[in-house]
């Protein structure tokens, strides 16, 4: 296997220290073997289904591989696991190789993602798959990028935004981009365009959130004012402007190296993670405004001998207790990575699970299911070492969850959820919506008219379930 960017291997682990635990069960749900899958870089989705659906970077199938070329799975909640796709099925891999990213559910229930090899020159692809059948929609060239390692969200428009770590017209430091559904790519920005040390970013490991405004945000690991890696915003247009540059305080006390990407709060603030740097070097939690004012959160290691964590390689997810959940590469109990919650508000961490290791390496980030619970992988580790999938509970109740997050009046709408059958109301933020129950897991509906941006909530037989976020409403 090709390694295109390392960085689960840390130089440093922790020693071993206790730290008392709020309650939670956590529970191995399956062990990779290779033969359907093996080292799971990038986290679950929950899908319209109610399963979960991710990626291995390798294992499978192919024999084009040294060790397998990666596949597409599905898993049930309770670690039921079925290999959907394994990839290079063909001599030269034009179906791609190496999916280190997740996958994206579009409204019609196709999955998109992404390979970080492979495909006609080698450098990459994007890809649909359907239950049937697997489609490259994109290779990578080298001038409109390489190496996609981040996964891709759809616009509200409709059109598909990702970043390439790689490749486009400037030195090879990476790309933003856009796509239609179609497959019709448009390179928006080729970082590096502002002089030899890329004070506008380099490298964009992680993928883009669009924010309420409409704009993107995301990060690069590396280049800045200080190459420390940077926050940017950027339109659909391709308009691009550096936020913030991290290692900008003596000792990078606020922080370096962003490997994975931002989520927006219902504040409007977005939260996020660096890998490295902050008060005691083992990465921090930061919070950063649309125009770019951060502030530490926490910086990890502060406790002795790292039992709070160290290097968060992975983004955080707001639960909808209102807190951020992540995970920890090493450090913990174990000294083999840890789950992690914290309060938006500055200084308040608990430890949730410090894995076994020795080699459980948290890579990816967490999802929380419509069932309350959360779910995510180990990058190895497991029965095997090849990695693993496990489910966290701490207690938090069912919600359901909108698809797509946002849409125009008349705009069809799936809303995930668990046990809606016999669900007798839809409202978008108190305006009724015809519905149907297409299973237990999933209702259809469309955005009704008057209907304004808020909560979506369903009334069930067993009670009254609302969205983990507010549902926006489009002009």
């Amino acid at each position: 296997m090709k390694r295109i960017v390392n960085i689960s291997c840390k130089l440093i682990l922790c020693a071993t220290m206790g730290i008392a635990l709020s309650a939670q069960t956590f529970t191995t749900i399956h062990s990779f073997d290779g033969t359907d899958g093996k080292y799971p870089y990038a986290g679950l989705i929950q899908a319209n289904n109610g399963d979960g659906y991710g990626t291995t970077e390798n294992g499978g199938t192919s024999t084009n591989c040294n060790g397998g070329c990666g596949t597409v799975f599905k898993i049930t909640p309770g670690g039921t696991l079925k290999t959907l796709y394994s990839f290079c099925a063909q001599s030269g891999c034009p179906d791609g190789q190496y999916p280190y990213a997740g996958l994206f559910q579009d409204a019609n229930g196709d999955f998109y993602g992404t390979t970080a090899e492979g495909g006609a020159s080698g450098f990459g692809t994007i890809f649909r798959i359907t239950p049937t059948a697997l489609t490259t929609l994109h290779s990578f060239d080298g001038t409109d990028g390489e190496n996609p390692l981040a996964g891709l969200i759809q616009g509200a428009d409709g059109n598909f935004y990702g970043t390439t770590v790689n490749g486009g017209v400037n030195k090879s430091q990476g790309t933003v981009f856009k796509m239609t559904p179609g497959g019709m790519l448009t390179t928006l920005y080729s970082f590096c365009e502002q002089g030899v040390l890329c004070p506008d970013g380099a490298a964009p490991l992680a993928g883009l959130v669009q924010a309420a405004n409409g704009d993107f945000y995301g990060v690069t690991v590396a280049g800045g004012a200080n190459d420390g890696g940077t926050v940017f915003k950027i339109t659909s247009s391709g308009t691009l402007t550096t936020l913030y540059s991290f290692c900008a305080q003596t000792g990078c006390t606020d922080g370096k190296l962003p490997y994975a990407g931002l989520v927006q709060a219902p504040n409007g603030h977005f939260y996020g993670t660096t890998s490295s740097g902050g008060a005691n070097g083992g990465g921090t939690v930061f919070l950063i405004t649309p125009g770019g004012a951060l502030t530490t959160l926490y910086s990890f290691c502060s406790l002795t001998g790292c039992a709070d964590g160290s290097y968060p390689d992975a983004g955080l997810v707001q639960a909808t207790d209102g807190n951020f959940y992540g995970t920890t590469s090493a450090g913990g109990a174990n000294g083999a990575g840890t789950v992690f919650e914290t309060t938006p508000n500055r200084g308040t961490l608990t430890v949730l699970h410090s894995f076994t290791g020795p080699n459980a390496v948290h890579i990816a980030g967490l999802v929380q299911a419509t069932n309350g619970d959360f779910y995510g992988t180990t990058w190895d580790g497991g029965t095997d070492a090849d990695g693993s999938v496990f489910n966290l509970s701490v207690g938090l109740s069912p919600f359901v969850k909108p698809l797509p997050p946002s849409g125009k009046v008349g705009a069809a709408v799936r809303i995930l959820g668990s046990n809606l059958t016999g669900a007798t109301s839809v409202t978008f933020n108190g305006t009724a919506a015809v519905f149907i129950v297409a299973a237990s897991s999933e209702i259809r509906t469309a955005v009704p008219a008057g209907a304004s941006s808020g909560e979506i909530q369903v009334v069930t037989p067993s009670g009254t379930l609302s969205s983990s976020v507010p549902f926006r409403v489009l002009p």
